[in-house]
């Protein structure tokens, strides 16, 4: 069997716009023939994949799965919500939550290059979906989670999954109660489980900058500081889960309606489907000539 260098693979890679992984294996399949590797990715369909590849998935759903102590959130994106929606989709985001959870891989490169079926790795596996689907997909991040036998997992997701919340509480195994700890999480977005978590650069930008709001309103300097440290208590419990009105009964904190359950939250993750994702903007004329051109 030839040698494959990562030289080669990153040659293909830049000929046919395939996965590192599909690359790595059609070169071993073809004992490093360049041309023959290339053949190998179009009869396999993967280079159709390929000229999916500039485009923006920022549409899809997240899932949430549990199986005894262990949890898993992930994020898989599609182009169009018109395809988040489709079964065949829904049958891909099912079938990497299960595999994600029996797996647990470190990180998103392992994820992808850890094998779902016999000799299929995970992004082989998405690649097929896509040529069947006819979108970019992607596996985009996940999180998983790990309890005791003390412990409860909450798990959430709104909007069919446009935003999913997963979350671990200590002291009770009421699945309820983490369930609504959950939701609250969703609807609230908490950067933080408690104000300690929170950075002191981050606490210290935050600082200057309400000082100077405080400064512009012409207050006199002897009551900055007041009204800083309160603006600055405020800003600390909009974004701690604990401090923050609970969304079922404001009357009361999360941390007050956790703590009357005898628990405490150990950890919790949230996923909204394209946050962060530039989306590339097109009118509708230039979209439908795009399409009849292609």
């Amino acid at each position: 069997m030839a040698q494959i260098s990562a030289a080669q693979v990153k040659e293909l890679r830049e000929k046919t716009g395939a996965g590192m992984m599909d690359c790595k294996k059609a070169l071993v399949e073809t004992n490093g023939d360049i041309d023959a590797a290339i053949d190998y990715l179009r009869e396999k369909g993967i280079s159709n994949a390929a000229k999916k590849a500039d485009r923006i998935a920022a549409e899809g759903i997240t899932n949430v799965l549990t199986d005894g102590n262990f949890a898993v959130l992930l994020e898989v994106n599609a182009e169009t919500d018109f395809v988040a929606k489709n079964e065949g989709f829904q049958t891909v985001v099912k079938e990497l939550s299960e595999h994600l959870l029996a797996s647990k891989p470190a990180d998103l490169e392992a994820a992808l290059a850890s094998e779902i079926n016999a000799g299929e790795t995970v992004e082989t596996y998405i690649t097929t979906a896509m040529n069947k689907i006819g979108e970019k997909l992607s596996l985009r991040r996940f999180v998983i989670m790990e309890k005791n036998e003390t412990s409860a997992f909450g798990a959430y997701l709104h909007m069919g999954g446009r935003i999913g919340a997963l979350t671990v509480i200590e002291g009770t195994t009421d699945e309820a109660t983490a369930k609504d700890v959950a939701m609250h999480i969703a609807a609230v977005n908490p950067k933080y489980i408690t104000r300690d978590e929170v950075a002191p650069e981050e606490l210290a930008h935050e600082k200057e900058v309400l000082t100077q709001q405080a400064l512009n309103e012409g207050k006199p300097a002897n009551i900055v500081e007041k009204m800083i440290t309160g603006r600055l208590n405020k800003f600390l419990s909009d974004i701690s889960l604990v401090d923050q009105p609970f969304v079922k009964n404001p009357d009361v904190t999360v941390g007050k309606f956790v703590e009357e359950k005898g628990a405490k939250v150990l950890e919790f993750a949230r996923f909204e489907v394209g946050e962060g994702i530039e989306k590339r903007e097109e009118n509708f004329a230039e979209e439908v000539m795009n399409q009849i051109n292609n």
